[in-house]
């Protein structure tokens, strides 16, 4: 580590090592060196003079590189594909003159971008199936814990802190459907040539379209994939960086909202995110208890949800087969909205751990609940009267008059809410103080949260469980 020069956050405070290891030197040329390996390997299969001996040689030297030798050569050659094929063949005398036999760049340089793609992709799945699996544990929990519901950010009528949880998670599912599509329809490149059309294959093979094609086959079913994209350029299309992206940038989307919802319940003092012994909230200010977790997913989440525009930009200005104005754009901006949906998860893993996660404090959210229950029980009490003979228009008038006189006594003069005192004090509700406290349970106007709650984690949430399976990942929070 250098104090002298800039290093990236999600490298020094943010993403795992894990998805770090995944944008290395290490995962981009190691997969290179495998990906000259099977085409060696397709291309001996196929009847091209390539000998076991050679294939063996460099399977044996796919970790030994000699990253001095390979800097010296692109500083020469100011080709970055070929300084590694020269310093491979240093490592490979036996098969340095079949390294890379008819390939373009983009064979080992696109077709490593994909695996590391899909890679990283398969890592978000694992850590995002694991937070859905602790938000309904949460959600669980607290099915039944009536709190206010808003629209417009003002109080409406109620939900349950459980019910409320489901939102998050059921747009987490809705982004682990897009992911899982996503990884399924992932294609490598292939081996398709300098413009696309497998021109030196057909040359290398006599013209035979049969092992041109079965060298495409062998090399995907050798590195993990199905197939190869159908048609190219000299790359894949850089729509596929968007739509990975894309992807990503909805999982950021649902952490925003998930990390603003819980910042604004923090305010209202109902729910904590994780807060240490020795944490300090403020330099200034020793009581605070400030949500740093979830500030850092919304700010993370702001930056993923920018970052994809750098994929879309780079996909629309493409020209005819390639140009080259997208690699210095795509080796940072699909790095980084992977770093970032990395981080975010890490801290949504903490903030919703069952055991050491979010603090609900009931009794400051049954106390808010109650200073605005009355309003809420209005249209109970009226209906009530109206059973007992009452006229529903005048009771509606006289309901309103007095809400209004409440609601200025809370506004105005800072005191409790004391509408439920006004409508014992007028005879024409007729309603007793035992039925109004009847009236007044909050657990009679949650509707069907509790039972919402537990479909929703029986239909949707338990199958994905049950496919998947839950990994034990924990995240520790750096700063």
């Amino acid at each position: 580590m250098s104090n002298q020069s800039y290093e990236s956050p999600f490298c020094t405070r943010y993403a795992s090592k894990e998805m770090q290891y995944l944008f290395s030197a290490d995962k981009k040329f190691t997969t290179w060196r495998r990906l000259w390996v099977a085409l060696a390997r397709a291309e001996m299969q196929l009847g091209l003079n390539v000998t076991q001996e050679q294939v063996d040689e460099l399977e044996a030297n796919i970790n030994h590189i000699n990253y001095e030798i390979a800097a010296e050569r692109e500083k020469e050659v100011r080709h970055d594909v070929m300084a590694h094929v020269y310093t491979y063949g240093k490592a490979c005398p036996k098969a340095a003159g079949i390294i890379h036999l008819g390939a373009t760049s983009c064979y080992v340089g696109d077709n490593t971008d994909i695996i590391i793609m899909r890679d990283a992709l398969e890592v978000v799945k694992r850590k995002l199936v694991k937070v859905i699996s602790q938000l309904a544990k949460f959600a669980d929990k607290y099915k039944a814990l009536p709190c206010l519901a808003y629209t417009h950010l003002q109080p409406a009528q109620l939900t349950t802190i459980g019910k409320r949880a489901t939102l998050w998670c059921n747009e987490l599912l809705m982004d682990l459907e897009d992911l899982d599509f996503r990884i399924k329809s992932l294609k490598l490149l292939g081996s398709k040539g300098t413009t696309g059309t497998q021109a030196s294959f057909m040359e290398l093979f006599n013209n035979d379209t049969d092992k041109v094609k079965k060298l495409e086959t062998l090399i995907a079913e050798e590195m993990g994939f199905a197939s190869v994209v159908p048609v190219s350029g000299q790359t894949y299309s850089r729509k596929v960086d968007y739509q990975v992206c894309s992807v990503l940038a909805g999982i950021a989307q649902s952490a925003s909202k998930f990390s603003n919802d819980i910042r604004l319940m923090q305010s209202f003092k109902e729910m904590e995110e994780p807060f240490e012994k020795n944490q300090i909230g403020s330099s200034a200010m020793a009581y605070k208890r400030n949500p740093m977790r979830d500030e850092r997913i919304t700010s993370l989440a702001r930056y993923v949800m920018c970052d994809v525009l750098n994929p879309a930009f780079t996909a629309g200005t493409q020209w005819f087969e390639r140009t080259l104005d997208d690699s210095a754009n795509k080796r940072i901006a699909v790095a980084e909205a992977f770093l970032g949906v990395d981080a975010i998860l890490n801290i949504m893993l903490n903030v919703t751990d069952p055991e050491n996660g979010f603090v609900v404090y009931d009794k400051i959210i049954t106390k808010r609940v109650m200073a605005e229950l009355p309003f809420m029980a209005t249209e109970n009490i009226i209906m009530d009267a109206c059973k007992k003979g009452g006229n529903r228009q005048e009771l509606h008038e006289k309901i309103r008059k007095l809400s209004m006189q409440a609601g200025k006594r809370v506004k105005e003069e800072g005191l409790d809410n004391n509408l439920c005192e006004l409508i014992l004090a007028e005879p024409m509700f007729m309603i007793t103080k035992e039925e109004l406290d009847a009236v007044m349970k909050p657990e009679n106007y949650i509707g069907r949260c509790s039972q919402q709650v537990e479909e929703f984690i029986q239909n949707c949430v338990q199958p994905v469980l049950d496919e998947n399976g839950v990994s034990d990942d924990k995240a520790e929070i750096n700063v």
